[in-house]
């Protein structure tokens, strides 16, 4: 998946009026939005149909899919049918919850990313110390999509070393969570940004703020 300039918008609004005002005032510097369960469980799964229909863009369903495998195929079914383009998916329920849905995604022509380890501190508790095993399954089934933390950038580098520079890695948690942008792409492919953008009062400048400041 190619991103534009790097960046994600993590579009994490309760109300598709918001998203649309903030996609609104950045779609000419980014062609990928991240939408997870805020906008979703709001708005409906809609929502994802007419983000991507405004902007023309591409849509990653932050959705951390973790469940059993039949469930996690009704689970991409729909949201692939919303019209994703791709779905973010937790490894640790193991390869087969993972394979219904790839699955699903090949039915679709669509994609899937692998979540290896979280970007939050309490993370670390529990996802942390699965996660290099969670990328190595992630390489035995063949997949090429996964999301890796910028605001550990030790263990975001060793995910790129598990996985080889041929993958493709997103980043969550820069910006208001701490991560640095180039600090984060010497390992990853793409960033993905929220808060610092969508509560800004002037999204357009703090997106193009990031844009300028991309050395990479």
């Amino acid at each position: 998946m190619e991103i534009k300039n790097k960046i994600i918008l993590a579009m994490d609004l309760l109300t598709i009026d918001g998203a649309l005002e903030v996609g609104n005032s950045v779609i000419n510097y980014l062609d990928t939005i991240k939408i997870g369960y805020p906008l979703a469980l709001a708005e409906g799964l809609p929502s994802i149909g007419l983000v991507k229909d405004r902007f023309d863009c591409k849509i990653i369903a932050d959705f951390k899919v973790a469940d059993i495998p039949e469930t996690n195929k009704k689970i991409a079914d729909l949201t692939f049918k919303a019209g994703a383009d791709a779905i973010i998916v937790h490894g640790f329920v193991g390869p087969d919850s993972v394979k219904a849905c790839v699955d699903s995604a090949e039915e679709f022509g669509t994609e899937v990313f692998l979540l290896t380890e979280m970007s939050h501190p309490g993370a670390s508790r529990f996802l942390q110390p699965a996660a290099e095993d969670i990328a190595v399954m992630g390489m035995e089934m063949g997949l090429k999509n996964y999301v890796a933390p910028s605001t550990k950038p030790d263990r975001l580098k060793k995910i790129r070393e598990v996985v080889g520079k041929d993958s493709f890695i997103i980043s969550p948690g820069v910006g208001v969570q701490g991560g640095d942008p180039n600090q984060t792409l010497e390992f990853a492919d793409a960033i993905i940004v929220g808060r610092s953008i969508y509560s800004s009062e002037y999204p357009e400048e703090v997106v193009k703020s990031i844009v300028d400041s991309i050395k990479l």
